[in-house]
């Protein structure tokens, strides 16, 4: 709390200035670290694949006779609403457009292959990567707190690499950490939605667009997700996560079906095989061999986007933790990577695929002005079908539950986090988190915009990937263990039975004798 609240100090102190600061660390870390970024994002997820498909997959987190807590519709639902929730909203269809207009990889003007690229690197920063980290600590977690009855914190995860000292200093580090990476990152998220609700008010009611308008949104937003926060896992956070998968179900059907259908079903396929086709091209990409003064394109996307899952990380991996008891690893494995993944790509092409064709076929002004201000392309967009006013009105409303669902289950994670693993904190302590969010949320907002938001996602996603290589290595010990464990155990019980049957065996053979002697 101090470390937070110095940093809401000296952003305000500094004021203006700090625009040029944040987009300064922004750029060092981007242009120095950008390769391992790239880097371990791709050994996470293929990490997680091995686990998935190892002799390891059969474990079930909290033990053999663990029932699942969440129905599979229940489940997804909170997995969708707190991995991806705003963001996916907010840049479902500018996202797509940027990269079509500005390409990552020149390929003559073709406008059919820069759409197909376009979608392309849509799906990876959006797809598995993203999973696969939210997977690793979500997994670890877990095991850790289900299987090991460790408390459900960060420094749990790290018993089998440093023992009892998860209770002394390194223990505390490791959850400072996690609570900096969540904060920030949770912050980038409610800023960025908070901008698409303050466009979206300005669209339909002609609410001045400023920043004094998001800062209020943040206060009062803010306010419901307290509230939610205070009612609980069960009761908030996940019937607002149903309602939120019911509004976006909705709101995409009605996309897909005012839209072109066709295009956008048509499309999914392709970008969907495409993206498979070259997963292994796309993910490995670095920019390398580009001339220096026109690269940098990954710096403001790739980069920030891996950073931003990382920061992320504690608050999505310990949510799903929460929600996931009762599954085995290769279940949890499959779920948490491809069923998300699959809604966020249809969401992706009925979104951003729709933009791509509105521009190619109809409107093609609508490109300069979605790249212009990205916080309005989704209302840019709605203007081009039917019902444009009411469909406008339903995306604000889904930015604003999305916001909750977001801010509630972070406020839970850090709350668990700094209670020590407790999952039910003093409710005052709850409500002092999901007010810090908020408040670090408009800071950021005040002390420079959208690049302020990736500075913060980026500047404490760096140390947190550290960490989570550390995860790594202790999950995959304490699986191990787990599964020499499991085999023993039964190896003892089939000696058991048959030592069991063997008496059986003789007491009968003895009775038989016997008989026979009479």
């Amino acid at each position: 709390a101090f470390l937070i609240v110095s940093f809401i100090i000296i952003t305000l102190w500094v004021g203006k200035p700090m625009e040029t600061i944040f987009k300064n660390i922004q750029e060092g870390i981007s242009d120095n670290a950008g390769w391992f970024f790239v880097l371990v994002s791709n050994v996470f997820l293929f990490f997680c694949l091995y686990l998935g498909f190892s002799k390891f997959g059969k474990i079930r987190l909290g033990g053999k006779e663990a029932e699942p807590e969440f129905g599979l519709g229940a489940w997804f639902a909170m997995l969708f609403s707190a991995g991806m929730g705003i963001g996916i909203i907010f840049w479902g269809v500018a996202e797509p457009m940027h990269h079509f207009l500005h390409p990552p990889r020149g390929l003559d003007g073709d406008p059919d292959a820069l759409a197909q690229q376009a979608m392309g690197f849509s799906f990876l920063h959006w797809g598995l990567h993203a999973w696969g980290i939210y997977a690793l600590v979500g997994m670890a977690l877990a095991f850790f707190a289900f299987n090991r009855k460790l408390p459900l914190t960060i420094r749990s995860v790290f018993y089998p690499l440093i023992k009892e000292k998860i209770h002394q200093w390194p223990g505390d580090l490791i959850d400072v950490l996690a609570v900096l990476a969540t904060l920030f990152g949770l912050a980038t998220s409610l800023g960025l939605g908070v901008q698409q609700v303050s466009s979206g008010l300005n669209y339909l009611l002609g609410v001045p667009d400023t920043v004094t308008t998001q800062v209020l949104l943040i206060g009062g937003i803010t306010l419901i997700a307290t509230v939610s926060v205070v009612m609980g896992l069960d009761k908030g956070v996940r019937r607002l996560s149903e309602l939120n998968i019911g509004i976006g179900a909705i709101f995409l059907i009605f996309t897909i079906a005012v839209g072109p259908t066709l295009y956008i079903l048509d499309s999914f396929i392709q970008n969907t095989g495409y993206y498979v086709q070259n997963f292994f091209d796309l993910s490995f990409w670095t920019e390398s061999y580009k001339p220096e003064d026109t690269s940098g394109w990954q710096n403001s996307w790739t980069v920030f986007y891996w950073a931003w899952w990382i920061s992320w990380s504690p608050f999505v991996g310990m949510f799903i933790a929460r929600v996931s008891k009762g599954r085995t690893i290769q279940e949890f494995v499959m779920g948490v990577l491809l069923v998300p993944s699959l809604l966020t790509f249809l969401w992706m092409t009925a979104f951003g695929g729709s933009g791509l064709w509105v521009y190619m076929n109809q409107t093609p002004e609508i490109g300069t002005q979605i790249t212009e201000n990205v916080s309005t392309s989704l209302f840019l967009l709605m203007d081009q079908f039917p019902l444009s006013t009411i469909a406008s009105a339903v995306g604000v409303v889904l930015v604003i539950n999305f916001f909750v669902t977001s801010s509630d289950s972070g406020s839970l994670v850090i709350d668990s986090i700094t209670a020590g693993g407790k999952l039910d904190a003093p409710v005052g302590q709850r409500i002092f988190w999901a007010l810090t969010e908020g408040g670090v949320a408009a800071v950021l907002l005040i002390g420079g915009g959208l690049t302020a938001l990736q500075t913060a996602a980026i500047t404490t996603g760096l140390p947190f990937a550290f960490i989570l290589i550390l995860m790594m290595f202790s999950l995959y010990k304490g699986l191990k263990n787990e599964y020499s464990r499991s085999i023993q155990k039964e190896k003892d019980t089939d000696r058991e039975n048959y030592e069991n049957r063997l008496k059986e065996m003789i007491q009968k053979r003895i009775g038989n004798t016997k008989n026979s002697e009479k």
